[in-house]
């Protein structure tokens, strides 16, 4: 655990406040920030030449899968992997992350009893993270026959975000037209390919079950207060249908119609940084950039790569597409308002202390803090917070 620093004031930086960059000093106390501090144990930082900007809240990614099993017969410690992820994360500037993570027919990595694991790894991590890691769960439609497990995981666990996603078209179709994909996607599982084929067919078998499984997870989910969304919506029709049951977030919509369907009714739509950054979907979906120059986007998430948040939040300045306000809003304001975490996603006094340090110049995030504590700190930023911060001072806190 990082040492809670004594009262700071960051001076002589950009801040990003009131949705606007502006020239002005951050003060920060016991975790918080605050209107201002006074008395000798405060200490001034010079941040002159940098932006700071709140901490990024990432509502979905699952890159923490290749710190688990970075081959896929090589797994390592789920502790070990925790560790790993939470460092990386600061070092991106994400001060509050959900990983996510499979409960589905697929069995593996992604099965309920590997979900089971890492949500206890986590809750056993947490107190000794630097950042705020929490579980999401990306739940399969076709596992009725789960249901009460998934209830009972999500009340063990305090799990507090769950999307509905369906891979079983995917999958049908690739046994049809891709075997040779298909057993990637097996090996990836830790199976055979004959196995994976017969999950496939007993999820398939179970689809008349699937609407009164959504509707009584719905109405599980609204008693214990979890947010819920679906995932991968590929048309309008589809999030319709989630909509009805209460799934008010639209993550991945595959189609401008199904994101065009959710702003109408006025679901949060949620899209990769990693599309933004590659100018595109790896897989021939709807580009993110089409969806924000048309509002049809609120926030952008990890996805598959950490590093991309920032990234794209940059590049949609640079490019003229958004403000760096509007563009970072969308990495932290809005997600921390979607999921109700009203404690965070803007630099207001009375929020937490989760701050990112960015090179004006370059746009490299040189330190973050998380909850006023340094969770990742280089370059000459390092130098400055260390030219005040002397061993004896830190000590003595």
């Amino acid at each position: 655990m990082i040492r809670r620093l004594p009262p700071l004031r960051l001076t002589g930086a950009t801040v990003l406040r009131d949705d606007a960059l502006r020239a002005g000093d951050l003060s920060l106390a016991e975790g918080r920030i605050v209107a201002g501090v006074r008395g000798g144990n405060a200490v001034d930082v010079d941040l002159s030449g940098y932006l700071l900007l709140p901490g990024i809240v990432d509502m979905h990614g699952d890159g923490f899968e290749r710190h688990i099993a970075p081959r896929p017969k090589a797994p390592f410690p789920i502790d070990m992997a925790l560790h790993s992820v939470d460092r990386e994360l600061a070092a991106h500037g994400i001060t509050t992350a959900w990983l996510a993570q499979g409960w589905s027919w697929e069995g593996g990595l992604r099965g309920p009893d590997f979900a089971e694991k890492l949500a206890a790894a986590l809750e056993a991590y947490r107190p000794n993270a630097m950042t705020d890691m929490r579980m999401q769960i990306r739940c399969e439609t076709h596992m009725p026959e789960t249901r009460d497990r998934m209830i009972a995981a999500v009340r063990r666990f305090g799990i507090d975000y769950v999307v509905f996603n369906n891979h079983i078209p995917e999958a049908i179709q690739m046994v049809r037209e891709a075997p040779q994909n298909l057993a990637h996607w097996a090996e990836r599982e830790g199976g055979s390919i004959e196995d994976f084929i017969a999950r496939i067919r007993a999820a398939q078998d179970r689809a008349g079950d699937v609407p009164r499984h959504l509707n009584a997870l719905a109405a599980a989910f609204d008693e214990i207060g979890v947010q819920y969304g679906s995932h991968d919506d590929p048309d309008g029709e589809t999030r319709d249908l989630f909509h009805a049951i209460g799934a008010r977030i639209c993550e991945f919509p595959t189609r401008t119609s199904a994101a065009s369907v959710a702003k109408t009714y006025g679901d949060a739509v949620v899209m990769g940084a990693p599309n933004v950054v590659r100018g595109g979907s790896q897989v021939g979906n709807v580009a993110a950039t089409t969806l924000i120059s048309r509002e049809l986007c609120d926030v952008l998430v990890s996805d598959y790569h950490y590093p991309a948040l920032p990234v794209a939040a940059s590049m949609l300045a640079q490019g003229g597409t958004l403000t760096l306000a509007r563009a970072w809003a969308m990495i932290s304001t809005n997600p921390a308002r979607i999921m109700k975490l009203a404690d965070r996603g803007t630099l207001d006094p009375g929020k937490r202390a989760d701050i990112v340090v960015m090179n004006a110049e370059t746009r490299v995030i040189e330190a973050t803090l998380a909850r006023g504590e340094l969770a990742y700190i280089a370059g000459e930023a390092a130098a400055r917070f260390m030219s005040v911060l002397s061993p004896s001072r830190l000590a003595a806190e």
